[in-house]
Protein backbone atom coordinates (compact mmCIF):
# COMPACT_ATOMS: atom_id res chain seq x y z
CA UNK A 1 0.00 0.00 0.00
CA UNK A 2 1.16 3.53 -0.68
CA UNK A 3 4.24 2.52 -2.68
CA UNK A 4 6.39 5.17 -4.28
CA UNK A 5 6.66 5.15 -8.04
CA UNK A 6 9.95 4.02 -9.60
CA UNK A 7 10.62 7.62 -10.57
CA UNK A 8 9.99 9.10 -7.15
CA UNK A 9 11.92 6.34 -5.40
CA UNK A 10 15.16 7.74 -6.79
CA UNK A 11 14.37 11.34 -5.89
CA UNK A 12 15.32 13.32 -2.84
CA UNK A 13 12.14 14.15 -0.92
CA UNK A 14 12.33 17.23 1.26
CA UNK A 15 10.60 16.66 4.60
CA UNK A 16 9.41 19.79 6.42
CA UNK A 17 10.21 19.35 10.13
CA UNK A 18 7.38 19.51 12.68
CA UNK A 19 6.81 22.90 14.22
CA UNK A 20 7.70 23.45 17.87
CA UNK A 21 4.73 23.16 20.23
CA UNK A 22 3.44 26.41 21.68
CA UNK A 23 3.61 25.16 25.28
CA UNK A 24 5.06 22.22 27.18
CA UNK A 25 2.74 19.44 28.24
CA UNK A 26 1.78 19.28 31.91
CA UNK A 27 2.56 15.58 31.82
CA UNK A 28 6.09 16.34 30.66
CA UNK A 29 6.54 18.98 33.35
CA UNK A 30 5.62 16.44 36.04
CA UNK A 31 7.50 13.44 34.59
CA UNK A 32 10.75 13.82 36.50
CA UNK A 33 14.27 14.57 35.26
CA UNK A 34 14.73 14.98 31.54
CA UNK A 35 16.49 12.31 29.56
CA UNK A 36 20.13 13.09 28.79
CA UNK A 37 19.76 14.89 25.47
CA UNK A 38 21.61 13.18 22.63
CA UNK A 39 21.09 14.55 19.13
CA UNK A 40 22.61 13.24 15.93
CA UNK A 41 25.89 15.06 15.25
CA UNK A 42 27.58 12.91 12.60
CA UNK A 43 26.87 10.64 9.65
CA UNK A 44 25.93 7.12 10.70
CA UNK A 45 24.32 3.90 9.50
CA UNK A 46 22.08 1.20 10.88
CA UNK A 47 20.18 -1.95 10.03
CA UNK A 48 16.82 -0.36 10.91
CA UNK A 49 15.86 3.28 11.37
CA UNK A 50 12.62 4.07 13.23
CA UNK A 51 11.28 7.58 12.72
CA UNK A 52 9.11 8.95 15.53
CA UNK A 53 9.30 7.98 19.22
CA UNK A 54 5.63 8.02 20.15
CA UNK A 55 3.51 4.98 21.03
CA UNK A 56 4.11 3.37 17.64
CA UNK A 57 7.73 4.25 17.05
CA UNK A 58 9.08 3.55 20.51
CA UNK A 59 7.49 0.11 20.59
CA UNK A 60 8.50 -0.61 17.01
CA UNK A 61 12.12 0.07 17.95
CA UNK A 62 11.86 -2.09 21.04
CA UNK A 63 10.26 -5.01 19.21
CA UNK A 64 12.59 -4.97 16.20
CA UNK A 65 15.59 -4.90 18.53
CA UNK A 66 14.18 -7.81 20.54
CA UNK A 67 13.63 -9.90 17.42
CA UNK A 68 17.00 -9.07 15.89
CA UNK A 69 19.41 -8.54 18.80
CA UNK A 70 22.43 -8.33 16.50
CA UNK A 71 20.88 -5.55 14.42
CA UNK A 72 21.76 -1.91 15.00
CA UNK A 73 18.55 0.06 15.48
CA UNK A 74 18.32 3.86 15.54
CA UNK A 75 15.25 5.64 16.90
CA UNK A 76 14.91 9.36 16.14
CA UNK A 77 12.40 11.91 17.34
CA UNK A 78 12.04 15.48 16.13
CA UNK A 79 11.60 16.77 19.70
CA UNK A 80 11.86 15.46 23.24
CA UNK A 81 10.43 12.04 24.00
CA UNK A 82 7.44 12.45 26.29
CA UNK A 83 6.71 15.99 25.12
CA UNK A 84 5.62 14.80 21.68
CA UNK A 85 2.03 14.07 20.63
CA UNK A 86 2.07 10.71 22.42
CA UNK A 87 3.00 12.31 25.74
CA UNK A 88 0.20 14.88 25.47
CA UNK A 89 -2.75 12.48 25.68
CA UNK A 90 -4.77 11.78 28.83
CA UNK A 91 -3.05 8.48 29.63
CA UNK A 92 -5.92 6.01 29.17
CA UNK A 93 -4.67 2.63 27.90
CA UNK A 94 -8.08 1.41 26.73
CA UNK A 95 -8.84 -2.21 25.89
CA UNK A 96 -12.04 -1.36 24.01
CA UNK A 97 -12.62 2.01 22.38
CA UNK A 98 -14.88 4.06 24.60
CA UNK A 99 -17.53 4.95 22.02
CA UNK A 100 -19.03 1.58 21.04
CA UNK A 101 -22.53 3.08 20.91
CA UNK A 102 -21.68 4.19 17.36
CA UNK A 103 -23.52 2.22 14.71
CA UNK A 104 -20.42 0.55 13.31
CA UNK A 105 -19.53 -0.78 16.76
CA UNK A 106 -23.05 -2.10 17.32
CA UNK A 107 -23.25 -3.93 14.02
CA UNK A 108 -19.66 -5.00 13.37
CA UNK A 109 -19.17 -7.89 15.78
CA UNK A 110 -15.94 -9.03 14.12
CA UNK A 111 -14.64 -5.46 14.15
CA UNK A 112 -15.26 -5.30 17.89
CA UNK A 113 -13.37 -8.53 18.42
CA UNK A 114 -10.48 -7.35 16.28
CA UNK A 115 -10.37 -4.04 18.15
CA UNK A 116 -10.33 -5.78 21.51
CA UNK A 117 -7.66 -8.27 20.48
CA UNK A 118 -5.43 -5.54 19.10
CA UNK A 119 -5.75 -3.30 22.14
CA UNK A 120 -5.18 -6.18 24.55
CA UNK A 121 -1.98 -6.95 22.64
CA UNK A 122 -0.92 -3.34 23.13
CA UNK A 123 -1.75 -3.35 26.82
CA UNK A 124 0.13 -6.61 27.35
CA UNK A 125 3.21 -5.10 25.71
CA UNK A 126 2.92 -2.02 27.90
CA UNK A 127 2.58 -4.25 30.95
CA UNK A 128 5.69 -6.21 30.00
CA UNK A 129 7.67 -2.96 29.98
CA UNK A 130 6.46 -2.18 33.48
CA UNK A 131 6.81 -5.67 34.96
CA UNK A 132 9.83 -7.02 33.08
CA UNK A 133 11.86 -3.84 32.52
CA UNK A 134 10.89 -1.69 35.51
CA UNK A 135 9.33 1.15 33.52
CA UNK A 136 7.77 3.49 36.08
CA UNK A 137 4.58 5.22 34.88
CA UNK A 138 2.08 5.32 37.80
CA UNK A 139 0.49 2.14 36.41
CA UNK A 140 -3.10 1.86 37.66
CA UNK A 141 -5.40 -0.85 36.19
CA UNK A 142 -8.57 0.44 37.84
CA UNK A 143 -10.65 0.90 34.68
CA UNK A 144 -12.48 4.07 33.69
CA UNK A 145 -15.72 5.83 34.62
CA UNK A 146 -18.06 7.03 31.88
CA UNK A 147 -19.69 9.98 33.59
CA UNK A 148 -22.89 11.88 32.84
CA UNK A 149 -23.83 15.35 34.06
CA UNK A 150 -27.17 15.68 32.22
CA UNK A 151 -30.16 13.56 31.30
CA UNK A 152 -29.02 13.41 27.67
CA UNK A 153 -25.66 12.20 28.98
CA UNK A 154 -27.45 9.43 30.89
CA UNK A 155 -29.21 8.44 27.67
CA UNK A 156 -25.79 8.21 26.02
CA UNK A 157 -24.66 5.92 28.81
CA UNK A 158 -27.73 3.71 28.33
CA UNK A 159 -26.89 3.35 24.63
CA UNK A 160 -23.32 2.61 25.63
CA UNK A 161 -24.45 -0.10 28.04
CA UNK A 162 -26.58 -1.74 25.33
CA UNK A 163 -23.53 -1.90 23.06
CA UNK A 164 -21.45 -3.40 25.87
CA UNK A 165 -24.18 -6.00 26.47
CA UNK A 166 -24.01 -7.04 22.83
CA UNK A 167 -20.28 -7.44 23.12
CA UNK A 168 -20.51 -9.49 26.32
CA UNK A 169 -18.58 -6.87 28.29
CA UNK A 170 -18.82 -6.55 32.06
CA UNK A 171 -19.56 -3.19 33.67
CA UNK A 172 -21.49 -1.74 36.56
CA UNK A 173 -23.67 1.30 37.08
CA UNK A 174 -22.51 3.97 39.50
CA UNK A 175 -25.35 6.04 40.89
CA UNK A 176 -25.34 9.71 41.87
CA UNK A 177 -24.21 9.35 45.48
CA UNK A 178 -21.30 7.08 44.61
CA UNK A 179 -19.95 9.08 41.66
CA UNK A 180 -20.18 12.25 43.72
CA UNK A 181 -18.33 10.52 46.56
CA UNK A 182 -15.64 9.32 44.16
CA UNK A 183 -15.12 12.74 42.56
CA UNK A 184 -16.19 15.15 45.29
CA UNK A 185 -18.22 16.92 42.60
CA UNK A 186 -21.98 17.48 42.56
CA UNK A 187 -21.75 17.93 38.80
CA UNK A 188 -22.21 14.24 37.95
CA UNK A 189 -25.54 12.47 38.23
CA UNK A 190 -24.71 8.95 37.02
CA UNK A 191 -21.79 6.93 35.69
CA UNK A 192 -20.84 3.56 34.31
CA UNK A 193 -17.63 1.82 35.35
CA UNK A 194 -15.94 -0.26 32.66
CA UNK A 195 -12.91 -2.33 33.75
CA UNK A 196 -9.97 -3.12 31.50
CA UNK A 197 -8.53 0.35 31.05
CA UNK A 198 -5.16 1.14 32.63
CA UNK A 199 -4.38 4.68 33.78
CA UNK A 200 -0.78 5.76 33.23
CA UNK A 201 1.37 8.86 33.25
CA UNK A 202 2.08 8.99 29.50
CA UNK A 203 5.19 11.19 29.49
CA UNK A 204 6.73 9.27 32.37
CA UNK A 205 6.12 5.99 30.57
CA UNK A 206 7.62 7.17 27.28
CA UNK A 207 10.74 8.63 28.89
CA UNK A 208 11.38 5.62 31.09
CA UNK A 209 10.60 3.14 28.32
CA UNK A 210 13.10 4.92 26.08
CA UNK A 211 15.77 4.41 28.75
CA UNK A 212 14.82 0.73 29.03
CA UNK A 213 15.15 -0.06 25.31
CA UNK A 214 17.41 -2.97 24.34
CA UNK A 215 21.12 -2.22 24.20
CA UNK A 216 21.17 -2.40 20.40
CA UNK A 217 18.92 0.68 20.11
CA UNK A 218 20.44 4.16 19.85
CA UNK A 219 18.10 7.07 20.54
CA UNK A 220 18.47 10.57 19.11
CA UNK A 221 16.15 13.37 20.24
CA UNK A 222 15.76 16.83 18.71
CA UNK A 223 16.70 15.16 15.43
CA UNK A 224 14.07 15.94 12.80
CA UNK A 225 14.45 14.23 9.44
CA UNK A 226 14.74 16.88 6.72
CA UNK A 227 15.00 14.76 3.57
CA UNK A 228 14.59 11.16 2.42
CA UNK A 229 15.93 9.17 -0.51
CA UNK A 230 14.48 5.68 -0.85
CA UNK A 231 16.28 2.93 -2.73
CA UNK A 232 18.25 -0.29 -2.50
CA UNK A 233 20.27 -1.55 -0.80
CA UNK A 234 20.05 1.42 1.56
CA UNK A 235 17.70 4.28 2.35
CA UNK A 236 19.35 7.64 3.00
CA UNK A 237 17.90 10.20 5.41
CA UNK A 238 19.18 13.66 6.07
CA UNK A 239 18.74 15.04 9.55
CA UNK A 240 19.94 18.00 11.52
CA UNK A 241 23.46 17.03 12.46
CA UNK A 242 24.13 14.30 9.95
CA UNK A 243 23.00 11.67 7.50
CA UNK A 244 21.60 8.23 8.34
CA UNK A 245 21.89 5.27 6.00
CA UNK A 246 19.52 2.43 6.81
CA UNK A 247 18.85 -0.99 5.33
CA UNK A 248 15.25 -0.78 6.57
CA UNK A 249 13.12 2.08 7.81
CA UNK A 250 9.92 2.13 9.85
CA UNK A 251 8.07 5.44 9.65
CA UNK A 252 5.87 6.06 12.69
CA UNK A 253 5.46 9.82 12.39
CA UNK A 254 1.68 10.13 12.78
CA UNK A 255 0.26 12.77 10.40
CA UNK A 256 3.81 13.68 9.39
CA UNK A 257 4.15 10.32 7.61
CA UNK A 258 2.34 12.01 4.74
CA UNK A 259 5.35 14.33 4.35
CA UNK A 260 7.63 11.36 3.64
CA UNK A 261 6.14 10.66 0.20
CA UNK A 262 3.33 8.33 1.23
CA UNK A 263 -0.44 8.86 1.34
CA UNK A 264 -0.31 12.60 0.59
CA UNK A 265 -3.33 14.70 1.55
CA UNK A 266 -4.95 11.95 3.62
CA UNK A 267 -4.35 13.19 7.18
CA UNK A 268 -6.97 15.22 9.02
CA UNK A 269 -4.91 16.81 11.80
CA UNK A 270 -6.95 17.69 14.86
CA UNK A 271 -5.70 19.16 18.12
CA UNK A 272 -7.13 18.39 21.52
CA UNK A 273 -6.31 20.55 24.53
CA UNK A 274 -5.81 20.00 28.23
CA UNK A 275 -4.95 21.88 31.41
CA UNK A 276 -3.39 20.83 34.70
CA UNK A 277 -3.70 22.28 38.19
CA UNK A 278 -0.89 22.67 40.68
CA UNK A 279 -0.66 19.98 43.35
CA UNK A 280 -3.64 20.19 45.68
CA UNK A 281 -3.24 20.75 49.40
CA UNK A 282 -4.57 18.16 51.90
CA UNK A 283 -7.60 20.38 52.52
CA UNK A 284 -8.28 20.73 48.80
CA UNK A 285 -7.89 16.99 48.23
CA UNK A 286 -10.80 16.37 50.58
CA UNK A 287 -13.01 18.21 48.07
CA UNK A 288 -12.12 16.11 45.01
CA UNK A 289 -13.31 12.72 46.20
CA UNK A 290 -12.27 9.74 48.26
CA UNK A 291 -10.09 8.08 45.60
CA UNK A 292 -6.36 8.87 45.29
CA UNK A 293 -6.68 8.69 41.48
CA UNK A 294 -9.37 8.18 38.84
CA UNK A 295 -10.16 8.74 35.20
CA UNK A 296 -13.49 10.01 33.87
CA UNK A 297 -14.60 9.71 30.24
CA UNK A 298 -17.50 12.04 29.32
CA UNK A 299 -20.80 10.45 28.30
CA UNK A 300 -20.77 12.76 25.29
CA UNK A 301 -17.51 12.37 23.37
CA UNK A 302 -17.22 16.17 23.10
CA UNK A 303 -17.54 16.62 26.84
CA UNK A 304 -14.71 16.99 29.35
CA UNK A 305 -12.30 14.19 30.21
CA UNK A 306 -10.92 14.34 33.77
CA UNK A 307 -7.98 12.72 35.52
CA UNK A 308 -7.11 12.94 39.18
CA UNK A 309 -3.50 11.84 39.32
CA UNK A 310 -1.44 10.07 41.92
CA UNK A 311 0.61 13.23 42.50
CA UNK A 312 -2.56 15.09 43.57
CA UNK A 313 -3.43 17.16 40.51
CA UNK A 314 -6.49 17.54 38.34
CA UNK A 315 -6.22 17.30 34.55
CA UNK A 316 -9.11 18.43 32.34
CA UNK A 317 -9.33 17.98 28.58
CA UNK A 318 -11.86 19.31 26.08
CA UNK A 319 -11.99 21.35 22.84
CA UNK A 320 -11.07 19.98 19.42
CA UNK A 321 -9.84 22.11 16.55
CA UNK A 322 -8.44 21.68 13.06
CA UNK A 323 -4.65 21.94 13.15
CA UNK A 324 -3.32 24.09 10.33
CA UNK A 325 0.14 22.84 9.36
CA UNK A 326 -0.25 20.07 11.97
CA UNK A 327 0.23 22.45 14.88
CA UNK A 328 -1.60 24.74 17.30
CA UNK A 329 -0.78 28.33 18.20
CA UNK A 330 -0.35 29.80 21.65
CA UNK A 331 -3.66 31.61 21.11
CA UNK A 332 -5.37 28.28 20.40
CA UNK A 333 -4.10 27.00 23.75
CA UNK A 334 -5.35 30.14 25.56
CA UNK A 335 -8.82 29.83 24.00
CA UNK A 336 -9.04 26.18 25.04
CA UNK A 337 -7.82 27.01 28.55
CA UNK A 338 -10.84 29.33 28.97
CA UNK A 339 -13.18 26.45 28.17
CA UNK A 340 -11.34 24.21 30.62
CA UNK A 341 -11.75 26.87 33.28
CA UNK A 342 -15.51 26.77 32.68
CA UNK A 343 -15.43 23.00 33.08
CA UNK A 344 -13.42 23.40 36.30
CA UNK A 345 -15.94 25.94 37.62
CA UNK A 346 -18.81 23.53 36.96
CA UNK A 347 -17.20 20.58 38.70
CA UNK A 348 -15.38 22.11 41.67
CA UNK A 349 -16.56 25.72 42.11
CA UNK A 350 -14.98 25.91 45.55
CA UNK A 351 -11.52 25.17 44.09
CA UNK A 352 -11.57 26.57 40.59
CA UNK A 353 -10.18 29.98 41.49
CA UNK A 354 -6.73 28.36 41.67
CA UNK A 355 -6.77 28.09 37.87
CA UNK A 356 -4.21 26.00 36.01
CA UNK A 357 -0.48 25.59 36.21
CA UNK A 358 -0.08 24.44 32.60
CA UNK A 359 -2.13 24.18 29.41
CA UNK A 360 -1.21 22.49 26.14
CA UNK A 361 -2.43 20.90 22.93
CA UNK A 362 -1.72 17.55 21.32
CA UNK A 363 -2.08 16.26 17.77
CA UNK A 364 -4.66 13.60 16.93
CA UNK A 365 -4.56 12.23 13.38
CA UNK A 366 -7.80 11.16 11.71
CA UNK A 367 -8.64 9.84 8.26
CA UNK A 368 -11.82 10.79 6.42
CA UNK A 369 -12.82 7.13 6.13
CA UNK A 370 -11.40 6.07 9.49
CA UNK A 371 -8.59 4.25 7.67
CA UNK A 372 -5.04 3.74 8.81
CA UNK A 373 -1.57 3.30 7.37
CA UNK A 374 -0.07 -0.11 8.07
CA UNK A 375 2.30 -2.27 6.09
CA UNK A 376 5.11 -2.18 3.60
CA UNK A 377 5.17 1.16 1.79
CA UNK A 378 8.09 0.49 -0.56
CA UNK A 379 11.01 -1.93 -0.70
CA UNK A 380 12.41 -2.16 2.84
CA UNK A 381 10.17 0.74 3.90
CA UNK A 382 7.42 0.12 6.43
CA UNK A 383 4.99 2.46 8.11
CA UNK A 384 2.20 2.76 10.63
CA UNK A 385 0.11 5.84 11.30
CA UNK A 386 -3.38 7.23 11.99
CA UNK A 387 -4.71 5.84 15.27
CA UNK A 388 -8.02 7.72 14.86
CA UNK A 389 -8.07 8.06 18.65
CA UNK A 390 -7.36 5.67 21.57
CA UNK A 391 -3.69 5.96 20.75
CA UNK A 392 -1.98 4.45 23.82
CA UNK A 393 -3.16 0.85 23.39
CA UNK A 394 -3.65 0.98 19.63
CA UNK A 395 -0.40 2.78 18.99
CA UNK A 396 1.58 0.32 21.10
CA UNK A 397 0.02 -2.65 19.30
CA UNK A 398 0.50 -1.04 15.88
CA UNK A 399 4.17 -0.31 16.60
CA UNK A 400 4.86 -3.83 17.85
CA UNK A 401 3.10 -5.33 14.82
CA UNK A 402 4.85 -3.17 12.20
CA UNK A 403 8.23 -4.15 13.65
CA UNK A 404 7.29 -7.81 13.48
CA UNK A 405 6.23 -7.37 9.86
CA UNK A 406 9.51 -5.60 9.05
CA UNK A 407 11.39 -8.49 10.69
CA UNK A 408 9.59 -11.03 8.51
CA UNK A 409 7.22 -12.29 11.21
CA UNK A 410 3.49 -12.90 11.14
CA UNK A 411 0.83 -12.62 13.84
CA UNK A 412 -2.95 -12.42 14.27
CA UNK A 413 -2.70 -8.67 14.91
CA UNK A 414 -0.72 -8.16 11.69
CA UNK A 415 -3.49 -10.00 9.85
CA UNK A 416 -6.10 -7.78 11.49
CA UNK A 417 -4.29 -4.58 10.62
CA UNK A 418 -3.66 -5.64 7.04
CA UNK A 419 -7.43 -5.89 6.62
CA UNK A 420 -7.97 -2.30 7.72
CA UNK A 421 -8.87 0.23 5.04
CA UNK A 422 -6.13 2.59 3.94
CA UNK A 423 -6.77 6.32 4.44
CA UNK A 424 -8.39 8.10 1.51
CA UNK A 425 -7.61 11.60 0.30
CA UNK A 426 -9.41 14.34 2.15
CA UNK A 427 -11.37 17.12 0.57
CA UNK A 428 -9.30 20.24 -0.21
CA UNK A 429 -7.78 21.74 2.94
CA UNK A 430 -10.12 24.74 3.06
CA UNK A 431 -13.20 22.53 2.85
CA UNK A 432 -11.80 20.04 5.38
CA UNK A 433 -10.79 22.73 7.87
CA UNK A 434 -14.19 24.45 7.61
CA UNK A 435 -15.95 21.10 7.98
CA UNK A 436 -13.94 20.13 11.04
CA UNK A 437 -14.51 23.52 12.65
CA UNK A 438 -18.24 23.38 11.98
CA UNK A 439 -18.69 19.82 13.23
CA UNK A 440 -16.51 20.23 16.33
CA UNK A 441 -18.13 23.55 17.20
CA UNK A 442 -21.63 22.13 16.78
CA UNK A 443 -20.83 18.97 18.75
CA UNK A 444 -19.15 21.00 21.50
CA UNK A 445 -22.25 23.19 21.83
CA UNK A 446 -24.54 20.17 21.71
CA UNK A 447 -22.62 18.55 24.58
CA UNK A 448 -23.77 21.39 26.84
CA UNK A 449 -23.00 20.79 30.51
CA UNK A 450 -21.18 17.58 29.68
CA UNK A 451 -18.30 19.96 28.82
Amino acid sequence: MGSLSAHSASQRIAVPPPQIEATASGWYLTSGPELPLVSLNEDTSCDCLVIGAGWMGLHAARRFAELQPDARVILVDAGRIGNNAAGRCMGFAIDLAHNPRKRDFLEDVQGNRDELRTNLEGNAYLRSAVEDHGVECDWDPQGKYHSAATEHGVRDLLSFSEALDRMGQTYRWVERDEIQLITGSRHYIRALHHPGTILIHPAKYLKNAAQALPANVTVYENTPITAARYGTPTQVFEARGGQIKANKVIVCASAHLTKFGFFPDTAIPVYTFASMTRQLTPGELAQVGDRPAYGLIPADSFGTTVRRTSDNRLFLRNVYSYANNFTATHQDVIRARKQQQIAFDRRWPELSAMGFEASWGGLLTLAQNGGMVFGQLAENVFGSAFCNGTGVSRGTAFGKAIAELAAGRSSPVIDILKRRAAPVRTYPRLITSLGVRFVTGWRFKQAGKEV
